[in-house]
């Protein structure tokens, strides 16, 4: 503007330039017209450094450099170095939309209504307006509005939104149900265990919006280095203009190299996809069922070279059953049945494990005089008898001469009036699963897999015997996995993966604390860096792969955009790059930048 003023000053008068300019100003308006609007717009407000300015400020003085004294026209260029922006910012809106969208498919969990049963009469209500304790009824093809339990009917939930799997999960009477989950087919009745802004979807909704304001360090850096590179190269702009001009008196030349300059030098490549591949990173691992709560822990998810695993409930089913009955005095059946007759009031994995081995406890025996005594077993009166179930401690308390078992698992000895009667081994069931999650981990490049486990010592060792870790340490109390994991952090760059409940302490202790099979844990959702919405291991292999393909393409965007920036800043302060080269340094950079971010979407 200040360019064209001069030239009003000089009063070049030469008509077949100012029609020549009519002719391109038309098009030129009409394609920039909303960039120039920006500029003027951050002049106001006092971001005169935006890309906009910087990119009006080329153009327009590329229109004036043609009325100055033996300059060439450089009208053409104008009008396309400006189409070519445009163009450029039509690529970046369509590849933060597809990054956007990979997220916002996890809104679709947000239920619209809720059907309320009060006073026998059915509501439709705002989910918002559902209290604890309420009737609800889901029907065929909704979203489950709140938390609760089924008390009627069964149906199958699609929870691919949550989880990333497509297997439709069966629900029947007394089964807990989701919010966030899409019910198939039949009606069924629930009654609420949380209001909305507990609910799970709700949660997990606040937990995804929220990520993208935890910068990772390569964000951070890109934002500060903008703040600093635009001024810097803004001054060398004008250094280049100005200083040679006064030299030489080749103002039109060196004014156009100080353009080109400008051009070169808009820092969007770096801006818009560097974020952007963090973004799409996050929301690739969202479709797969991992919820990272921040671009930040992409950094530290890339460099682990320590996955520290809880045992139960993690690399293991945590169901419990009855592998082995070894009787000594009784059968098989009688064993079994006493147990399970003294554990009847037990709430104890063991205890239900010992139940269902034997589920006829409806068989007229008399069970009284029941005596739990903490860390040794029950004892209790079964037909007058004196039955103890427990560990060899209470056996010895006993006086029964107990003897160890070879098989691996939980060893629960019984003895009737004093005298051994056997006992029975229950194991917990690995997952299907472990052995090849422990092997994708090895393949991903992590160092060392250790299990930590308060189970003792020979079912530690099975376990991690069969799936192949690195080492085990048995027989741990909370704190004292918290020591450990301490000890293995002073060693490397660790991540603690558990079930998110009793591992809270632990979870937050690790560098990256990741919360398995936590699908409505809150605890694991408050606790964790991490949450895979099911109970697969193998998801925290694909959680580090999908953090180190981040920082790489994000590494590779960066080195990309400067090396370029760099050659055509050269190429024009030597006066050899052509205004197109420019072009290319900001605008084509910047779309390639972008695409290249955008693979970072495929998780």
């Amino acid at each position: 503007m200040l360019l064209a003023a001069a030239v009003i000053i000089e009063k070049r008068t030469d008509w077949a330039t100012w029609q020549y300019l009519m002719l391109f100003l038309v098009p030129y308006l009409i394609v920039g017209w909303d960039t120039l609007k920006e500029a003027a717009e951050g002049l106001i407000h006092g971001e005169a450094l935006s890309e906009d300015f910087l990119m009006s400020i080329a153009t327009l003085g590329a229109l004036g450099i043609g009325f100055m004294p033996g300059a060439e026209t450089q009208f053409p260029e104008a009008v396309f170095v400006m189409l070519f922006f445009q163009v450029g910012e039509l690529f970046e809106e369509m590849a933060e939309g597809r990054s956007r969208k990979s997220i916002s498919h996890l809104m679709d969990i947000r239920p619209d209504t809720a059907h309320v049963i009060r006073d026998g009469v059915e509501q439709t209500l705002n989910p918002e307006e559902v209290a604890i304790g309420e009737i609800i009824l889901v029907k065929p093809g909704e979203k489950v509005p709140v938390d609760g339990i089924v008390i009627e009917g069964y149906s199958s939930l699609d929870t691919v939104a949550l989880t990333g799997e497509s297997v439709p999960r069966s629900i029947a009477e007394g089964d807990q149900i989701l919010s966030g989950c899409v019910n198939l087919n039949g009606v069924v009745k629930v009654r609420t265990t949380k209001a909305f802004g507990e609910s799970t979807a709700a949660k997990i909704l606040d937990l995804v919006e929220n990520a993208a304001e935890k910068k990772s360090r390569s964000e951070s850096f890109i934002t500060r280095f903008a703040k600093v590179y635009t001024p810097v190269v803004v001054a060398l702009a004008l250094i280049v203009a100005i200083v040679p001009g006064i030299i030489t008196g080749e103002w039109a030349t060196w004014i156009y190299r100080g353009l080109m300059f400008l051009v070169v030098s808009c820092p969007c490549a770096l801006v818009i996809s560097v974020p952007l591949t963090f973004f799409g990173g996050l929301g690739g691992a969202s479709r797969k069922g991992i919820l990272i709560k921040g671009s930040n822990l992409l950094d530290t998810l890339s460099k682990i070279d320590t996955v520290v695993f809880d045992k139960t409930g993690t690399l293991t089913e945590g169901v419990f059953e009855v592998t082995a009955v070894h009787p000594e005095v009784l059968d098989k059946e009688e064993l079994l049945h006493l147990a399970a007759h003294v554990e009847r009031h037990s709430t104890h994995p063991i205890a239900m494990a010992l139940r269902n081995a034997f589920p006829g406890e409806a068989d007229g025996c008399e069970v009284t005089g029941i005596e739990e005594l903490a860390g040794h077993g029950v004892i209790a009166n079964v037909n007058g008898k004196r039955v103890a179930v427990g560990n060899s401690k209470l056996m010895e308390k006993e006086g029964a001469a107990w003897h160890p078992c070879h098989h691996a698992g939980t060893i629960v000895h019984v003895s009737v009036d004093g005298t051994y009667a056997g006992h029975v081994v229950i194991s917990d069931r690995v997952k299907e699963s472990s052995a090849d999650a422990i092997k994708a981990l090895k393949g991903a490049g992590v160092l060392r897999t250790v299990m930590l486990t308060g189970d003792q010592e020979t079912v530690a060792s099975a376990v991690a015997s069969e799936l192949g870790l690195d080492e085990f340490h048995a027989g741990l109390l909370p704190a004292d996995k918290v020591s450990e994991v301490e000890r293995l952090i002073a060693e490397g760059t660790l991540a603690f993966v558990g079930d998110g409940i009793n591992d809270a302490p632990v979870l937050t202790r690790a560098d990256v604390g990741i919360a398995m099979g936590a699908l409505g844990s809150d605890a694991a959702i408050e606790a964790a860096d991490i949450v895979l919405m099911d109970d697969n291991p193998s998801k925290v292999a694909s959680a580090i792969r999908i953090a180190r393909r981040t920082l790489r393409i994000a590494r590779e965007n960066i080195w990309f955009a400067i090396g370029i920036k760099v050659l055509v800043l050269l190429l024009a302060a030597l006066g050899i790059a052509t205004m197109w080269m420019a072009v290319f340094a900001d605008v084509g950079v910047t779309v390639l930048a972008v695409l290249n971010a955008m693979r970072a979407l495929r998780g």
